[in-house]
């Protein structure tokens, strides 16, 4: 398994998007990104995070910043998610789990004695120059769109 750390040069990855696009660290050059890995598609929790980033969509942007939400759920299973919830960010499928093991968040997880492979909730922020700034493992969701806003609002003012 890969453990990304802070200070290191983040993977360049490409991964299809619900409105037929792509999105690459490359093709975002020159921006922040935060990039959040959830479980699944409309459950309590994935549905509350995407909401939180969703809502706070413009106050990133004035940060210069640019959040992609990834899951392992198809693209058709984002477009309804999206459509559902008004979601506004960008949504990204990692069908094969190619990129959540290049983070390292394709872990195995245990549910009521059950083990399996599955996505942990975790959080990366990503510079302009391509380098990890942040790392949130585990994640809460509550608060945790605005932990996120604040350092990458600090990022674009120390730019």
């Amino acid at each position: 398994m890969n453990e990304i750390t802070i200070g290191q040069m983040a993977p360049d990855f490409w991964l299809p998007t619900d409105d037929e696009k792509s999105v690459s660290l490359t093709g975002l050059a020159g921006k922040t990104i935060v990039l959040y890995f959830y479980p699944k598609n409309d459950t309590p929790g994935c549905t509350s995070q995407a909401s939180a980033f969703t809502a706070l969509k413009s106050q990133f942007e004035l940060a210069n910043g640019v959040v992609i939400g990834v899951s392992k759920d198809t693209i058709a299973s984002h477009k309804k998610f999206r459509q559902k919830y008004g979601l506004s960010h960008i949504l990204a499928s990692d069908n094969e789990h190619q990129v959540s093991e290049l983070f390292g968040v394709w872990v195995e997880k245990n549910m009521y004695g059950r083990k399996y492979m599955g996505l942990e909730r975790a959080t990366f922020v990503i510079d302009a120059q391509g380098k990890v700034s942040h790392i949130w493992r585990k994640v809460k969701v509550t608060g945790h769109g605005e932990d996120v806003l604040k350092i990458v609002q600090k990022i674009a003012m120390a730019s």
